[in-house]
């Protein structure tokens, strides 16, 4: 897509294959864009290859929508010197269930990209194939997170389908059942958050899995599950907001609300996994998090990682991914449904049938004995023993890894799925002599100890995010007023570091280009 506010993006001297039906489109607002773009990129040292891709593409099927990126793909393959065997075998894998004519159809359109290529085109890349002993998966986000909720042995999904998000329970329902579980697809998000709880409270492991309007629904059973310690993770893959938004589309836009969205003081462990091999894994950490401390678990994703795709070493099952069965021992006698280890805020976990421990749950504020209590002291016991736990939970983490220098002019903090993009700039910016590096956070409620020490070692500290802030210079906007991404906000507020931030919203994953530009801006300034 040739959009002009995009071409920033682009490397100087890079090769652009165009589409050479744009310029004769129907659409004049389409010819205009197509006319607009051209013009900029002839001031700059941009090459492009005009490529008949909807023409080649119907001298095999009748409609180009059925075929082109198939055109495209055999293009693409001969341009990196790809085995087209190995492509030929995958679409026939994937249109298994199809007809004969229909992979030969794929297959021709393969080839024919690969011919006009050759003949066409007189550039190749070649990039090294490293092979590995290993055994590797390939698998997107979604594919992921849904295979790691297995290997931590949750046994219960419920959720309402919702882009980008139910491809989850689309992986989950195909294997689920294998190991004694089972999806739920509930009649909307409230009740698909209800369902999940009342699974957890019964003593499951229960798992739902939303976006951002879904979150907004399930907040108030998120609540109680905090009010009345019952475990429960959830996963949230981020899209564009707000409302309905950008359905498709990537942002990182439900960090503050994933940490301050509920009514009343309602801590809760908030996790974001910064590649797809961690989506598996932050599944299997948030169940232990959430059993182990009786708290919500909120797994941050987004569209980005929900549907990249990426390989990794296949990992190895490891029993303790899984918690220890429900204690169903008798209860001794006297011991109290919320009987909080002063120490560390925690509690047994009693679920109905155990031997004793019959009590009443309520949403409602409430002493040890599950009673439902006004008295000041109860209250404010019981909001200090949800956050103590959290506190301990804390303690355990370790700090975060700096990519790059221990000290140094800048620091660049990310979080999420804008690693590789953030690391690839910063990496860049190095070669080219500037003093910066990286580090990108995973636990963002508690925040992961030692950011203030770290920050400390640097001149100047920015955040990346996609997500919005506002940009000093504008007559309505100073520094007092000014708006920062989400974790520069978050970071901010905890650390007291005057810490800046570089961010964008376009919905799409930020291009390594552009935050090699705002890097090199920032470094102008120390």
């Amino acid at each position: 897509c040739l959009s002009r506010h995009r071409l920033r993006s682009f490397d100087d001297n890079c090769i652009i294959l165009l589409e050479s039906a744009w310029e004769n489109h129907e659409d004049d607002g389409i010819r205009k864009m197509y006319a607009d773009a051209m013009e900029e990129m002839s001031s700059k040292n941009y090459r492009f290859v005009l490529v008949p891709i909807e023409e080649e593409t119907l001298k095999v099927v009748d409609n180009p929508q059925h075929g082109k990126n198939m055109f495209a793909l055999g293009l693409l393959a001969e341009i990196y010197q790809r085995d087209v065997s190995i492509i030929e075998k995958q679409i026939a894998h994937i249109f298994k269930h199809k007809s004969a004519k229909v992979t030969e159809t794929n297959v021709q359109l393969v080839k024919n990209g690969q011919a006009w290529a050759r003949e066409n085109l007189d550039f190749q890349f070649d990039i090294e194939t490293i092979p590995s002993e290993e055994t590797r998966v390939v698998m997107n986000g979604n594919q992921a997170a849904a295979v790691g909720a297995v290997a931590a042995g949750m046994e219960m999904c419920a959720m309402y389908p919702i882009t980008p998000a139910t491809s989850v329970s689309h992986e989950l329902a195909s294997i689920i059942e294998d190991f004694g579980g089972i999806v739920h697809q509930a009649e909307d998000e409230i009740a698909a958050a209800g369902v999940a709880l009342g699974a957890s409270y019964g003593g499951k492991v229960a798992l739902t899995v939303t976006s951002g309007p879904g979150m907004a629904l399930k907040t108030e059973f998120l609540a109680l599950a905090i009010m009345t310690e019952i475990p429960l993770v959830v996963l949230d893959v981020q899209r564009g907001g707000p409302s309905t938004g950008l359905p498709t589309k990537v942002e990182q836009s439900d960090l503050l609300s994933s940490i301050y969205g509920q009514p009343g003081d309602a801590p809760r462990v908030v996790i974001a996994p910064r590649s797809i091999e961690e989506c598996f894994h932050s599944m299997v950490t948030a169940r232990r998090i959430a059993e182990t401390f009786r708290c919500v678990v909120i797994v941050l994703t987004d569209a980005n990682l929900a549907t990249g795709v990426q390989q990794f070493t296949k990992p190895e099952f490891d029993v303790r991914w899984q918690q220890e069965p429900v204690d169903f021992s008798p209860v001794p006698e006297g011991l109290r449904p919320y009987e909080w280890d002063p120490e560390t805020g925690l509690s047994r976990r009693i679920v109905p049938g155990t031997p004793g421990g019959a009590h009443t749950v309520t949403g409602l504020a409430h002493d040890e004995e599950s009673h439902v209590s006004y008295e000041p002291e109860s209250n404010e016991r019981g909001c200090k023993m949800r956050s103590r736990k959290l506190a301990v939970f804390q303690s355990t983490l370790m700090p975060p890894e700096i990519h790059g220098d221990q000290e140094g002019d800048l620091l660049v903090i990310g979080w999420g799925s804008t690693q590789g993009a953030i690391e690839e700039a910063v990496d860049r910016a190095r070669a080219d002599g500037l003093n910066v590096s990286t580090m990108q956070l995973t636990f963002l409620s508690p925040l992961e100890p030692g950011l203030k020490e770290i920050c400390s070692r640097f001149k100047k500290v920015m955040t990346v995010e996609i997500n919005y802030s506002d940009t000093v210079g504008d007559p309505y906007i100073t520094e007092e007023t000014r708006r920062y991404g989400q974790l520069a906000w978050l970071l901010r507020a905890h650390t007291l570091v005057d810490i800046d931030c570089w961010t964008s919203c376009p919905g799409q994953p930020l291009r390594p280009n552009d935050i090699y530009n705002s890097i090199i801006a920032k470094g102008a300034t120390l």
